[in-house]
């Protein structure tokens, strides 16, 4: 009987891997958008879909200040050949549309969105 309650303790204080999973910077529940961002590219297609090459839904500039509608993860890769995903926003600031999120800077705020762009335009 000793045997086995000093194996069943020693058991439980194995070492496990651990990982911390972070709740989004926004809370989508809470709030009718994201947040609010500004476009950094230079110049940037919005495109009808989440995807490189999709049918374009109208253009914008650096500094454009946009609505942040939703994001999304898209995995290109298959089982045999994975990769890594690519976010892709939805955004709406004259047109409607998804762009890559390496093309813009999500704010919180759109008092911090108008900041940030008319510094960028400076």
């Amino acid at each position: 009987m000793l045997a086995v309650g000093v194996s069943v303790l020693c058991s439980c204080n194995r070492l496990k891997s651990e990982f911390f999973i972070l709740p989004p910077p926004t809370y989508p529940l809470s709030r009718p958008v994201i947040g609010y961002g500004v476009i950094v590219s230079s110049y940037i297609n919005l495109s009808n879909a989440p995807k490189r090459g999709g049918f374009s839904q109208g253009y914008m500039r650096r500094g454009s200040i946009v609505t942040v509608l939703e994001r999304r993860l898209i995995n290109k890769g298959t089982e045999s050949s994975p990769s890594m995903p690519e976010t892709w926003v939805l955004v709406e600031g004259g047109y409607q549309g998804w762009i890559y999120e390496d093309d813009i800077e999500i704010y919180e705020y759109e008092e911090q969105a108008m900041t940030a762009s008319e510094k960028m335009i400076q």
